[in-house]
């Protein structure tokens, strides 16, 4: 019986020295700026460098690169683009570079399209939505992805992110939810589910599509089994590019739709 006091005691004594040995985990994410660490960002073209030689169009996975050679300009799709840097290491002139940016959640799809496609006429539409109160109840829903989206999900719950600090949580049942968080492409198996989902939230409801999947289609979108990205299926409100976004992309998208951020 004293062994086993001994032992507990022991293992309380060895719980306190890690509790007092190692600093407080969790940033303060929005309050102070989170520099973005090996980037994992927008791509960005240097325009002086740039040959317009059309490798970086040829190579992207996704097709999320647009090239004219009439306007001498390149740009990117963002809802499209899976962050996956190749156009970076093919680029012949070093001229395109993945920056630290993150924080491009917006809430129409159109802002995260190429300046030379972009529909400025959605942006002047935009209307404020009502901004929730001190709490925010998620429902998140998996429409068909690979589950990369999710475990950033995931960790935006983790002592080093801590979501629920902003009043924001996660809910089992759309009924009690203000937004949805939907990662994937809409399967087609799925989209029934999802439609119904949507409906049960009681209004006035969100919902953000997050990754390039979600967004666009990401890379599936032309497979027989895939509706397309969530707004072929919901209105959406915040789109969060990235394959996957990481946590503090997230977090910026969902306090993006409450409009708290200036």
């Amino acid at each position: 019986m004293q062994v086993m006091i001994y032992k507990g005691m022991s293992r309380m004594l060895k719980m306190l020295k890690k509790i007092l040995q190692y600093p407080r985990l969790t940033v303060d994410y929005p309050r102070i700026p989170f520099t973005a660490a090996l980037g994992s960002g927008r791509p960005v073209v240097e325009k002086e460098s740039c040959t317009l030689c059309g490798q970086c169009v040829q190579r992207c996975p996704s097709s999320a690169i647009v090239l004219d050679r009439d306007m001498q300009e390149i740009g990117f799709n963002l809802d499209e683009c899976i962050f996956c840097s190749l156009c970076a290491q093919v680029c012949p002139a070093g001229a395109i570079t993945v920056s630290g940016d993150f924080e491009l959640a917006q809430k129409y799809r159109g802002a995260l399209r190429s300046l030379m496609y972009e529909d400025l006429g959605v942006r002047m539409e935009a209307k404020i939505r009502k901004i929730f109160g001190r709490s925010l109840h998620i429902r998140e829903v998996d429409a068909g992805s690979c589950n990369g989206c999710d475990y950033e999900i995931n960790a935006t719950m983790n002592p080093l992110n801590d979501l629920e600090r902003f009043g924001v949580h996660f809910v089992a049942s759309p009924r009690h939810a203000d937004m949805l968080l939907v990662t994937g492409v809409v399967t087609r198996n799925m989209e029934s589910a999802l439609r119904k989902t949507y409906q049960a939230v009681p209004d006035p409801k969100l919902v953000v599509a997050v990754g390039a999947c979600a967004c666009s289609g990401g890379i599936f979108r032309d497979s027989y089994a895939a509706q397309g990205g969530v707004d072929a299926v919901l209105p959406v409100d915040v789109y969060i590019p990235g394959c996957p976004p990481r946590p503090q992309a997230i977090i910026y998208g969902i306090l993006k739709a409450l409009d708290p951020l200036k």
